[in-house]
């Protein structure tokens, strides 16, 4: 009942961070103008957006595949890690900073008896290749495409540097986590009776054995991904595919319009800066400031009447058609439990 309540009030934040998001953005606007030049794009961008949508979570659904079997959770079939991936992105798009996704893949996960600590230390891999990539992308933007930095991101560059900032911590502290699994679980253990101290939990020698026996299992996921580096390092470059697609939608958008001036490259390092500005504030999917940093970013590329067009059509493809279909798979993964139940 309580996570019922948690879903549902997170489901009115989003739904009323949307309204607000879509007021801000089309007060004042000829809405009929901006549909007209919505509906005079080829349907085959829409078709290639939803495409690459599919890509860019299928891609994650195969890292997280890949790193079961290392750990060798053989039984656990791609569909599953679809299933994951999907319910992963619907919640990280409806809560504040991402939260709720990986704590609803684990839930998953664990019902295909995928042990939490080293469901845990899957994810947490994941999320530091995911924030890694970011990084990565934004220092090379920062070396061979600073043009775009003064001509285009002037205003917003505070933004870029402290989600650069931000995600380099986060990095940091994650990587620790993972590599240093001792210092993990004594930090782990540590929390817990300190919770216990202060009454917050009451104190049972029980569960303090079920974590300590969590943080084993954690301990080993840990040693075992730490002697693959070679595959960790395909999945960071699996992981730069993904990301790439996922960038490429605003350029698919960029084209669908009708423009040219600029190359793929440049659209793409773009829409990654606004990512990397988002990526660390908690809003659900960086929603208001996404749309407001777009706006502001590509203003000087999309003219002519083509901005707010090109705004709606690259956040509806690449965000909220990413939240519908994560949606529907979510539903279906539910229903398929109660099923079973």
């Amino acid at each position: 009942m309580k996570n019922k309540k948690k879903v549902i009030g997170n489901a009115v934040f989003f739904i009323a961070l949307f309204g607000l998001t879509a007021y801000a953005v089309l007060k004042g606007k000829e809405v009929s103008e901006i549909l007209t030049v919505m509906k005079s794009v080829n349907p085959l961008y829409y078709i290639a957006g939803f495409i690459f949508i599919n890509v860019f979570v299928c891609s994650e659904s195969y890292i997280i595949y890949r790193f079961l079997r290392v750990l060798h959770y053989d039984h656990v079939p791609k569909k599953n890690c679809v299933k994951y991936s999907f319910v992963g992105f619907f919640f990280s798009c409806i809560t504040p900073s991402a939260s709720g996704g990986q704590p609803m893949q684990l839930y998953y996960m664990n019902r295909d008896n995928v042990d939490v600590s080293v469901g845990t230390v899957i994810l947490m891999i994941v999320t530091i290749l995911y924030k890694f990539v970011l990084v990565f992308l934004g220092a090379l933007i920062f070396i061979f495409r600073h043009f775009l930095i003064t001509d285009y991101i002037r205003n917003a560059s505070f933004f870029f540097y402290l989600g650069m900032v931000l995600n380099i911590a986060c990095v940091t502290i994650m990587l620790v986590l993972v590599f240093e699994p001792t210092l993990a679980s004594k930090i782990v253990i540590a929390l817990m009776r300190g919770l216990e101290k202060i009454h917050v939990v009451k104190k049972k020698e029980e569960r303090m054995k079920k974590i300590e026996e969590s943080m084993v299992k954690y301990h080993q996921a840990a040693s075992v991904i730490q002697v693959h580096k070679m595959m960790v390092f395909r999945m960071f470059l699996v992981t730069l595919f993904q990301r790439i697609v996922h960038f490429s939608i605003t350029y698919l958008v960029y084209r669908a319009l009708g423009l040219h001036a600029l190359g793929f490259v440049d659209v793409v390092a773009l829409q990654c800066v606004i990512s990397i500005a988002v990526d660390m504030l908690p809003l659900p999917g960086g929603m208001g400031i996404s749309e407001g940093l777009f706006l502001n970013i590509f203003r000087k590329i999309f003219t002519g009447g083509l901005l707010y067009p090109a705004m709606l059509l690259s956040r509806g493809i690449s965000y909220y058609a990413l939240v519908l279909i994560s949606a529907v798979m979510t539903c279906v993964a539910h229903i398929t439990i109660k099923r079973k139940e």
